[in-house]
């Protein structure tokens, strides 16, 4: 008799994580390491100073021993990863509310707890949706909110499904009155896993990335395309501080694209995205300025 797996939901029915506190003295090295990273001439922020929105992921870094770690370079087990078998995951998109910005050099507290699981059928089958809610404290006070929408599947990757990597001559249509372009390489790739301590292999190893996960070449972090999207308002828009923002990771980016951040202002906010030479949109982003 032929058997049929069990539904992902059925792996998550009694998988209730305890919520985790962290702190972090928010020390300046990381953030001027990341502004060397994206060529900036001088650190975004130094101490004192305001910390860009999302720049917090260099923060509140989890270094787990190497016999912890999984296939996939993922911990095994433990945290806020759903118990699945032969589990793939990628990082599909978040929200944060910002009430006051982080501030570099002040310790801060960050609270993490799990919120919705959800299961959805997706082109490559059942994906399991899991997202999971920080709270980020400086001096008494909540500054930040966040929740980060992680998508897992458990079996074979489907990134063969995706497209190859675009020619570098392409160049796509940039709408917007902000557009930043940027070429993230290997080395970049790299640097950034370092930086935000990223461990899973389609970042940095082409043979797994491609025999195992099945996508045609090393993948872009989906983090670092979000930053890309925000650098504009950063540069754009330095008087106005960012009161919330939205983004969702459509189509992955690969190592050697050439990538265009866009973005159109409004009085009240930006719409921003990320485009290549290869057409269609890989990232969006929603902002709301105070």
């Amino acid at each position: 008799m032929r058997s049929f797996p069990a539904p992902l939901e059925s792996y998550v029915a009694s998988w209730r994580p305890a919520p985790a506190r962290d702190e972090d003295p928010l020390d300046p090295s990381p953030s001027a390491a990341l502004s060397a990273c994206l060529d900036l001439p001088e650190p975004a922020a130094g101490a004192g100073d305001p910390l860009p929105p999302l720049w917090h992921w260099l923060y509140f870094l989890q270094w787990p021993g190497q016999s912890e770690l999984g296939p996939d370079g993922h911990v095994r087990e433990g945290g806020f990863l759903p118990p699945l078998p032969d589990r793939r995951r990628m990082f599909a998109g978040g929200r944060c509310r910002i009430t006051a910005p982080l501030r570099l050099g002040v310790p801060a507290e960050r609270v993490s707890s799990l919120g919705p699981v959800v299961p959805r059928n997706g082109r490559s089958g059942e994906l399991l949706f899991v997202t999971t809610r920080h709270e980020f404290r400086q001096s008494g006070r909540t500054c930040l909110v966040e929740e980060q929408d992680t998508v897992y599947r458990s079996g074979a990757g489907s990134g063969a499904r995706n497209a190859a990597p675009s020619a570098a001559s392409a160049v796509p249509r940039t709408e917007g009155p902000w557009t930043l372009r940027a070429r993230p390489d290997e080395r970049l790739l790299f640097r950034f896993s370092a930086l935000t301590a990223n461990t899973h292999r389609i970042h940095y190893d082409a043979p797994y990335c491609r025999d195992v996960e099945g996508y045609p070449g090393l993948v872009v972090h989906g983090p670092l395309l979000a930053v890309l999207m925000l650098e504009l308002v950063r540069t754009e828009a330095p008087g106005r501080q960012v009161r919330s923002l939205s983004y969702r990771l459509r189509q992955p980016v690969f190592a050697g694209e050439d990538v265009w951040a866009i973005g159109t202002p409004a009085d009240d906010g930006a719409e921003l995205r990320i485009a290549t030479g290869g057409g269609g949109c890989h990232a969006t982003a929603t902002v709301a300025f105070s």
